[in-house]
């Protein structure tokens, strides 16, 4: 093969492969922001999420939350999408679409995406009574044909044994619901609160639902590890809304030593707000911005990040954000506006280049 044409060969064939990755890469990031996940009590993977996706980076979730800790590192995705957890054409069929010791994972849904959900040990529990909460968030209003909801049977142990179809019980059924109709209609969606009843039981189980969306023939599997016998688990939880993907999965590099900025409280003072990077890899990093209320509660919050050049943010949750110029507006999501005295909440954000440091300034309603 002369050289000329050898070399217009092995261009086409970097092209093509080009086009082949960024092809999976957008298959991959494409259905987050939408659909739904189990809130409370946590799915394995929301539960991941909501406690560590500011710091997924942070070498104590090792010996603090293991399972986790494994998780993440078999596919941060898996945490960042933490609501693709579905399979498509079962028609009802779900034992046969999934195989036994495959149940969390949805049968290995998403190209294994969330292989590690399967993975046994100790997962961190909720504390639950025999009568308790489950809370299903639908992100993008599908609604449901049907939501079935299974407790593992007494005797199984979850801390030592694959979750197998045969270990379930069916303890409630939610009929054909749509959207509209469900508990609660939220700025960000939608979320069904289904009251569940488990009499006599104690110790560790899973609780194991099915939601089959309406929109399409769509199911979605989400395994939720409880304790029976402690506390009855809190208030639902709205959702936080992650990220929908996480950039290109970075390598997971030494975070930058977090860096905090102090806001000017704006307006009458009723909130302040201050600045850190939780989290930083080659070409972008994940900041934190947490607003606390002065000496009075507060009903919403408003925060303004002026940057001294184009706003690097590119994606951000538990807040809205809008850009004009140089300076980001958050305000809050439709769950964390009211904050107690003192008190505080927080939103994230993903952004592009080096960590900046914004200026903040906080506005707050009473």
């Amino acid at each position: 093969m002369s050289s000329p044409v050898r070399m217009k060969f092995l261009i086409s064939a970097v092209v093509a492969a080009l086009a082949a990755s960024l092809a999976v890469l957008a298959v991959q990031t494409g259905p987050a922001a939408a659909h739904g996940n189990v809130v409370s009590p946590a799915s394995r993977n929301y539960g991941c999420y909501e406690r560590w996706g500011s710091k997924f980076q942070d070498p104590t979730m090792a010996t603090e939350d293991p399972m986790c800790w494994q998780a993440w590192q078999a596919n941060p995705n898996a945490m960042w999408n933490w609501n693709g957890l579905f399979r498509e054409n079962v028609a009802g069929n779900h034992e046969g679409a999934i195989p036994d010791g495959q149940l969390c994972s949805a049968g290995h849904t998403e190209s294994g995406r969330y292989n590690a959900m399967d993975t046994v040990g100790d997962w961190k529990a909720a504390n639950i009574g025999n009568s308790f909460t489950l809370s299903l968030f639908d992100g993008a209003r599908h609604g449901a044909d049907y939501i079935r909801v299974y407790v593992t049977r007494a005797g199984y142990n979850p801390v030592t044994t694959a979750l197998k179809w045969s270990d379930l019980q069916l303890v409630t059924t939610v009929p054909n619901t749509p959207a509209a109709q469900w508990t609660q209609q939220l700025a960000n969606g939608v979320q069904q609160d289904i009251p569940v009843s488990v009499p006599g039981r104690s110790g560790r189980a899973i609780v194991y639902t099915i939601w089959q969306a309406s929109h399409l023939d769509q199911s979605y599997y989400f395994c939720s590890d409880v304790n029976f016998g402690g506390t009855t688990n809190p208030s639902p939880s709205n959702p936080s809304s992650p990220s929908p993907s996480n950039p290109s999965s970075p390598s997971p590099s030494n975070p930058s030593s977090p860096s905090a900025s102090p806001s000017n409280p704006g307006g009458s003072g009723t909130c302040s707000a201050t600045f850190a990077v939780t989290s930083s890899w080659q070409g972008g990093y994940q900041g934190e911005v947490r607003v606390t209320a002065g000496s009075s509660a507060i009903k919403t919050w408003r925060v303004q990040l002026a940057y001294p050049g184009t706003p690097p943010i590119q994606q951000a949750w538990n807040a809205t954000i809008t850009t004009s110029g140089n300076t980001v507006t958050a305000t809050n999501a439709s769950y964390n506006g009211s904050v107690s005295a003192a008190g505080s909440t927080s939103f994230g954000f993903l952004a592009s280049g080096a960590a900046a440091t914004p200026t903040l300034s906080c506005t707050a309603t009473v």
